[in-house]
């Protein structure tokens, strides 16, 4: 049930992407383009997101176990690190440049995008880069 129930989420998820235009990379450039023709169409959608985020957040935190009876994961810290501020920089960099940020280049990468092909292949290995340099600094401080 739960995998059905993910299936839903991720289509409803990708669906919503697609209809309000955040994977499509030139309304997310206009978007971010404050200096220029900006478009501010996709700050509706994520007053929404934030919105619905917010609730969904607020009532996990008072559940022991999800509806489905899954245990509830949540974030556990509230630390602002360098580390953070320099990964959160660099997302909104990418994102500025490519007009894609994860979920939506997966749902543009699925609808034909050309675009998204070059953002997924190199997302992927920015991921993979990123666990090889986690694992060799885990090893150095095991060893």
């Amino acid at each position: 049930m739960a995998a059905i129930t993910a299936l839903l989420a991720g289509l409803l998820f990708g669906l919503g992407l697609m209809i309000s235009g955040m994977a499509n990379p030139a309304k997310v450039q206009g978007f971010l383009d404050l200096a220029g023709r900006w478009d501010p169409s996709l700050a509706f959608v994520m007053i929404g997101a934030i919105a619905v985020g917010s609730l969904a957040f607020f009532i996990a935190k008072r559940r022991k176990r999800s509806l489905l009876g899954l245990s509830m994961q949540l974030p556990a810290s509230t630390v602002v690190t360098l580390r953070l501020v320099l990964g959160s920089a660099s997302f909104g960099i990418g994102w500025g440049l490519a007009g894609f940020c994860p979920g939506p280049a997966l749902v543009a990468l699925g609808a034909g995008y050309p675009k998204a092909i070059g953002f997924v292949a190199a997302m992927v290995a920015g991921m993979v880069v990123f666990e090889v340099f986690e694992r060799m600094k885990s090893s150095a401080q095991h060893a």
